[in-house]
């Protein structure tokens, strides 16, 4: 079936991602993974590139368009190489629709600039020590100073994508007490300056996966936020964070169905070079039918991650179908990334090859953004289950 969601530009962009991994990534990839970061300075390559800027508006320094289909195709490349641009994923997918909904014109004045050119990083801190999915039941507060000049904010965030190199974080934060009849009520959301006095990153956390990604612990201790960095209304944080859901979530299934791609492409070339018993492992039949089913799950997979990022550009991505391509993609990817890794035996184990790296950055997709549970959750409401 011929596959209609690019179009030219998009692959045009995809030969210059090509290229840019080949020459800036590929050579040093094994110098982050053994860091445990990407550097700061790439991601002003990121920046010169225009990878930050494509949906900014032209006003602020950007490409002024309104698609994720170009986020797509940076998916589907970095997983072909097997490597990643560091914890930058966050400062696109997940930070820019809060700003570009939330933020007033003197603050994406201020911010939209430094976002585009990679001068400031920015992450999102949601998620608590004791909290994890529950959302309404983070305990951090920010409380409005007597003058009314800013915000004290007090807290600990963790597993947060991006905080170590983070120049700006979204934090949130509760500025009311819940209600009786609404725990999500009174959460607040601001774009914290992580120079200020009291901000500070704890460990960078070690983790199974996504190695190159930075991620941090954070604390906050009489943290003074200024009022002008509240991002949208008070109270009203519960709200955003929702609205925000099913593209982060569409970003997980895209980023889940590229890694399976990605492993059968790994997987057959292995194969096809690996000799036993005086013949390649991929003239055995076994093998043939493994890759046969792997590519039949990825065929499927693609075709629920096209659809959802057709649906997602159109506006029309509910969060249950979000749910829906989230479950699928990435237990399609758990499958068939399990089934790739055995075909290349022992050497699968081995964190120099790369499908023993896609392996366990595989394993995180089926966790954050929601649980494969929550997803099941949210899709048996929509069927009125």
């Amino acid at each position: 079936m011929r596959r209609t969601v690019f179009n030219e530009d998009h692959e045009a962009f995809r030969e210059t991602i090509r290229a840019f991994i080949e020459a800036e990534v590929v050579p040093v990839y094994d110098e982050w993974f053994a860091a445990g970061q990407a550097p700061r300075d790439f991601y002003y390559k990121l920046g010169e590139l225009g990878i930050f800027g494509i949906n900014v508006p032209e006003e602020f320094g950007g490409a002024g368009l309104e698609s994720h289909k170009f986020e797509a195709v940076l998916y589907e490349e970095t997983a072909r190489a097997g490597v990643a641009f560091g914890g930058s994923g966050v400062h696109v997918l997940l930070a820019l629709p809060y700003i570009k909904m939330l933020a007033t014109d003197e603050q994406k004045k201020r911010f939209l600039p430094k976002f585009v050119s990679g001068e400031e990083m920015w992450a999102i801190a949601m998620t608590e020590p004791g909290t994890g999915s529950d959302l309404a039941g983070m305990k951090s507060t920010a409380k409005l100073s007597e003058d009314g000049t800013h915000y004290v904010l007090n807290g600990a965030k963790t597993f947060i994508t991006g905080g170590v190199h983070a120049d700006r974080m979204i934090v949130c934060a509760r500025t009311s007490a819940p209600t009786a009849e609404d725990r999500r009520h009174g959460i607040s959301l601001f774009a914290v300056d992580t120079k200020t006095e009291g901000y500070s990153v704890g460990r960078k956390l070690d983790k199974l996966g996504l190695k190159t990604s930075d991620t941090a612990e954070l604390a906050f201790v009489d943290v003074k936020v200024p009022v002008e960095d509240l991002l949208g209304e008070e109270n009203k944080g519960f709200y955003y964070l929702g609205h925000n859901l099913a593209s982060e979530r569409w970003g997980i299934a895209f980023g889940a169905y590229a890694q399976a791609k990605a492993a059968v492409r790994f997987a057959k070339q292995y194969v096809q070079d690996r000799t036993v018993f005086g013949k390649t492992v991929a003239s055995f039949q076994n093998t043939k039918f493994e890759l046969a089913a792997c590519q039949a799950e990825v065929d499927a997979a693609e075709a629920v991650a096209d659809r959802a990022t057709e649906a997602l550009d159109a506006g029309e991505l509910t969060p249950a179908e979000a749910a829906s391509a989230k479950l699928f993609c990435t237990e399609v990817a758990h499958r068939v990334i399990d089934r790739c890794l055995q075909l290349h035996g022992g050497y699968g184990f081995m964190n120099e090859y790369p499908i023993a790296r896609l392996y366990a950055d595989n394993r995180v997709n089926r966790i954050y953004g929601g649980t494969s549970e929550i997803m099941k959750s949210i899709i048996a409401k929509d069927m009125g289950l």
